[in-house]
């Protein structure tokens, strides 16, 4: 098909092009969208339009004024919140009838708090975040957890299904509070497959046979298929998935235990170590290094594989 011929079916503001959103917003290009894009970096647009042309380059000024979506995956909803609502916020620039997109891994309250403000300015609003790393990104794979209005959430879908698989999750802010949940898991079975790997090494097995038997077994789990090998046994810890922002979505997930009234001891213990982990070797390593704390407090190194 030629360029010329690709249908184009509204005008998406994409705002926050990093690792993730950058793919995911080519994604929606590519899909025939008409994309804009903003990053508070500004050689993460500089790059994007090199691609795609100086026609995909968005100013501050003008965040919102055109569009009919506007997707945002950002740091945290408190961005969020400033970007909407702050000084020059783009709900004031928005057009009748326009849909925002919250893709952050965002704290439920918030995203409730802004959706009725919104709701008040007749503005539709869900929150969309998603799992995945990179290559799901890049190839349109990326589990979406979606919360909100069911015709919003339809209306949405043909925009979402070109940047991975919607789950609808419910109402406004389920989105948000599944994301924060899946990656409370996520980190725990990290946790406790590091310290088997410890423990095994150190008793004399071969870390690389306990993955594999982990993986045909009962043990598995998504760090043992798509971490330990990749990132921990050949010592590169290179997800491109930094560790503050994991700490951020286990705290996020004790939150709303904590406001719900329900006891989490392992989940707050969770917590605790991986924030330990952030204090001790610092915010921006990748959050794979977490294995390095655990390696400190036994004063044993899982060996290095070579496969």
């Amino acid at each position: 098909m030629q360029a010329h011929d690709k249908k184009i079916s509204s005008v998406v503001h994409f705002i926050g092009v990093g690792a993730m959103g950058g793919p995911m917003a080519q994604r929606l290009h590519e899909g025939g969208h008409v994309v804009r894009v903003f990053d508070s970096n500004p050689q993460r647009v500089e790059a994007f339009s090199a691609q795609h042309g100086k026609q995909t380059e968005l100013s501050l000024e003008q965040l919102g004024s055109d569009a009919d979506y506007v997707v945002m995956i950002l740091p945290n909803s408190g961005v969020v919140e400033e970007v909407l609502f702050g000084q020059n916020g783009l709900v004031s620039r928005l057009k009748k009838n326009a849909m925002i997109i919250d893709m952050t891994s965002g704290q439920p309250n918030m995203t409730l708090s802004m959706g009725q403000r919104l709701e008040a300015l007749n503005i539709l609003f869900i929150d969309a975040p998603v799992s995945g790393a990179v290559p799901r990104a890049q190839n349109g794979t990326l589990t979406i957890m979606t919360g909100g209005e069911a015709a919003s959430v339809e209306r949405a879908e043909p925009l979402l299904s070109l940047m991975g698989i919607v789950t609808r999750t419910g109402p406004l802010g389920s989105g948000h509070a599944m994301k924060a949940l899946n990656n409370l898991v996520s980190c725990a079975g990290y946790l406790i497959g590091i310290e088997a790997l410890i423990i095994g090494s150190k008793f004399g097995l071969d870390p690389t046979v306990m993955v594999d038997v982990l993986n045909s077994s009962t043990g598995m789990n998504n760090s043992t298929q798509k971490k330990f090998k990749q990132y921990v046994l050949s010592r590169k810890f290179d997800s491109g998935f930094p560790l503050h922002m994991m700490v951020k979505d286990i705290a996020i997930a004790m939150g709303l235990a904590r406001n719900l009234g329900v006891p989490a001891p392992f989940g707050n213990l969770c917590l605790d170590l991986w924030s330990g982990a952030k204090g001790v070797l610092g915010p921006n390593v990748d959050h794979t290094e977490v294995a390095r704390l655990s390696e400190q407090l036994a004063g044993w190194q899982i060996p290095k594989s070579n496969s």
